[in-house]
């Protein structure tokens, strides 16, 4: 059986190219607007692109903010994207934005120097530091690159929620896994295989 997943709609964000990539692997995608229309999901995503202000904003207009809350709290499966990581912090050098707090932590920037172009862009490894995880069931733990595109990178209050690093001018996390809340500062709708294979894993994990 196909599992529902609900990907919120706070008026921004890559909703189309997370559909069509939850497609592929054969789940059942839903794009929802309001709580309410999130209802029974076996799984939540939290996709996004552009401004964190405009995403945290977009999110508290409609009480999304609330149910994020609640979901992870229940530890049901969420999964979040690029902004849709970022926003789950307390804090962002962003505009100075209040996050949701979801994790403790803060989002930073990358530090610019000479030869050091941001946006970080491009292709980049994700290097495994949570061994046996079953959201990098078969990735490799080292080789296996993803596509990013942002500025400002998450730093945890608790390191050790790092699914992954990467390294841009230094070691950064590139992806949080606790419990049952997964999220990754790259694309993995724009990552081809790799990227399709880490939606499959979470889709996976969604009873």
């Amino acid at each position: 059986m196909s599992k529902d997943i609900a990907v919120i709609n706070y008026g921004m964000g890559n909703l189309r190219s997370v559909e069509n990539a939850l497609l592929k692997i054969g789940a059942k995608p839903r794009i929802v607007a309001t709580p309410d229309e999130v209802g029974e999901a076996d799984g939540l995503i939290l996709p996004g692109v552009g401004a964190l202000r405009d995403c945290v904003e977009g999110l508290k207009a409609v009480k999304f903010d609330d149910l994020i809350h609640s979901w992870v709290k229940e530890e049901r499966p969420f999964m979040g994207v690029c902004l849709g990581l970022q926003a789950l912090f307390e804090h962002s050098e962003e505009d100075n934005v209040t996050g949701l707090g979801v994790l403790p932590g803060q989002v930073v920037r990358f530090k610019s120097r000479p030869g050091l172009t941001i946006p970080h862009m491009g292709w980049n490894h994700a290097k495994l530091v949570q061994p046996g995880s079953p959201y990098w069931a078969e990735l490799d733990a080292e080789n296996d690159r993803f596509y990013f595109v942002h500025s400002y990178h998450i730093q945890p209050e608790d390191p050790s929620i790092a699914l992954t690093t990467t390294d841009y001018d230094g070691e950064f996390a590139s992806s949080v896994a606790v419990g049952s809340l997964v999220a990754s500062q790259f694309h993995p709708e724009k990552s081809q295989a790799k990227g399709l294979q880490l939606y499959a894993n979470f889709v996976a994990q969604c009873s």
